[in-house]
């Protein structure tokens, strides 16, 4: 009895820290969606057959199972403690505590299906999909928010299924992937074999509608004209070792390795993007001190866009600069969402104390601005994202206006040589055909590139590539449906699930009174 009890308790931490595990694999760079398939069924059968032992069971069905998803696709949140001395004592604490944090939400999803009394009915699994998908939705706020590999996400390398995001948005798609991946069981389900075999039916037939939808979306897309700029922009990868930016170098030399690379000729229009953090050994206001180095390399057909910290009456700013050659500010943007001890050090009066700062160079944390405009030039129009900001869904354009381009700055150097560049990268796509606009992404040791509305990449360099992408013109959209009404869709999906579960209980209850009757 001793070695059943034992046996069965391991088995409640193993099982579920497997599937999770094996869930990871779905995302990027791996994208083998049809994992879910599998894995999703056994959670969901899991759970069903061990809700009767208590909540407490159930709760750590999730949570080990979310512990075991974060663990193996988060593990390079530990890479960007390892640049500073003070910092590495934490290692473990990233690895082990985040996924264990992390995982908590997914506790909450099985806790909370658990008072349902799920049996093997479909009901079940959209109360499944439900708990699971708005709590995934509360995790990108609580606390900041971290929206970070949603299961949604396995579909990033699948354009013509996920076309269907500048409909409804992310977390409404996240909540019908979750679904889908639980149709296998309908299969072990006590219905009649012809209702089996129409639901199977019925849920392969919306998929491969949404698929030639999709399919269909791109060929039109791609018939759109293009609209030629009166300008070439150059999308720049510098790849500078991050650890560079600790090490004091005089910025004279960085400025002038930026601008080899970008290769500017005099006699051509040219916008230049440069990536978030290029100068960190430096503040804006510092900026003029260099003018003469952009003087003599660049003319007044050149703009240049970059990432730089700027220090405004006593705060720092992560900030996104339109200079031209002489290091004229032309329109700035200072960065909304900050990333927790990254650029920030969350009860930073009280840890101060015990010698922690942000991960990030220097001690002060980064302040956050509120305000985030389309900034109009050369008659084109761009949405400003800074690194972290893109995994925002519904959240980029605050005031609702129109604009031509996302770009994207970035900084991906914390990652370090593993899934991390991949997994951020794949949120550009997901931006992109939710807000129907081309993306332009400058990352340095990240992955740089020019996505168009549809999500398809018309130019890429690789986070191990340096070099340069050049744009000579783009396609001209209007706004979707999404970009109007943003996640209030994700809440009538939630609405329509909610009336549908009520609707089939009702109906199963109506069923039961017959045959009784009967």
């Amino acid at each position: 009895n001793l070695t059943s009890l034992i046996q069965n308790k391991i088995l409640i931490y193993i099982i579920p820290f497997i599937i999770g595990l094996l869930t990871s694999y779905s995302l990027p760079p791996y994208s083998f969606f049809f994992i879910n398939f599998i894995t999703f069924p056994i959670l969901f059968f899991y759970l069903l057959s061990n809700y009767q032992k208590g909540k407490w069971i159930s709760f750590k069905i999730g949570w080990i199972y979310g512990f075991g998803y974060f663990i193996s696709n988060l593990y390079w949140i530990s890479n960007s403690l390892t640049f500073e001395e003070i910092f590495k004592p934490l290692i473990p604490f990233s690895l082990i505590f985040i996924p264990l944090f992390l995982g908590l939400f997914y506790g909450l999803i099985t806790v909370c299906c658990s008072f349902f009394k799920l049996k093997k009915n479909f009901s079940s699994i959209l109360i499944f999909s439900f708990f699971f998908s708005l709590i995934e939705y509360l995790r990108s706020f609580i606390l900041g928010g971290f929206p970070w590999n949603l299961i949604a996400y396995s579909f990033t390398d699948y354009l013509q299924l996920i076309q269907i995001l500048s409909f409804i948005g992310t977390y409404a798609f996240n909540l019908l992937c979750i679904t889908l991946f639980l149709i296998p069981v309908i299969i072990f389900f006590n219905y009649k074999k012809k209702k089996k075999i129409f639901l199977l039916f019925f849920f392969v037939l919306l998929l491969s509608i949404n698929f030639f939808y999709g399919s269909f979306i791109i060929k039109k897309n791609e018939e759109i004209d293009k609209t030629k700029l009166n300008f070439v922009i150059k999308i720049i990868s510098p790849k500078i070792d991050i650890k560079r930016f600790f090490q004091n170098e005089e910025p004279e030399e960085t400025i002038l390795d930026l601008i080899k690379l970008s290769k500017p000729n005099n006699l051509e229009n040219t916008v230049f993007i440069f990536p978030e953090g290029v100068l960190s050994n430096i503040y804006l206001q510092d900026l003029k001190n260099y003018s003469y180095i952009f003087s003599e390399n660049f003319s007044d057909k050149h703009k240049i866009i970059l990432g730089i910290n700027s220090y405004e009456n006593s705060k720092i700013f992560n900030s996104l600069v339109v200079l031209d050659k002489d290091v004229n500010i032309l329109a700035k943007y200072n960065k909304n969402k900050l990333v927790p001890f990254g650029e920030y050090l969350p009860y930073e009066k009280l840890l101060i104390n015990f010698g922690l700062k942000k991960i990030t160079q220097g001690y002060q944390s980064f302040s956050s601005d509120n305000e985030r405009k389309v900034i109009n030039f050369n008659n084109i129009s761009f949405i400003p994202l800074i690194c972290y900001e893109i995994i925002y869904s519904g959240n980029i354009n605050i005031n609702n206006e129109d604009f031509d381009f996302i770009i994207n700055i970035s900084e991906d150097g914390w990652f370090g040589d593993s899934v991390g560049p991949h997994q951020h990268f794949s949120h550009s796509i997901f931006r992109s055909i939710e807000e129907g606009k081309n993306l332009i992404r400058s990352a340095n040791n990240g992955i740089s590139a020019y996505i168009d509305p549809s999500g398809k990449i018309i130019s890429k360099l690789k986070s191990t590539d340096k070099g340069f992408l050049e744009i000579n013109n783009f396609k001209k959209t209007k706004k979707t449906i999404f970009n109007s009404y943003g996640n209030n869709i994700f809440f009538y999906f939630l609405i329509f699930y909610i009336s549908l579960i009520f609707f089939l209980k009702k109906r199963r209850i109506n069923e039961e009174k017959f045959f009784i009757y009967k």
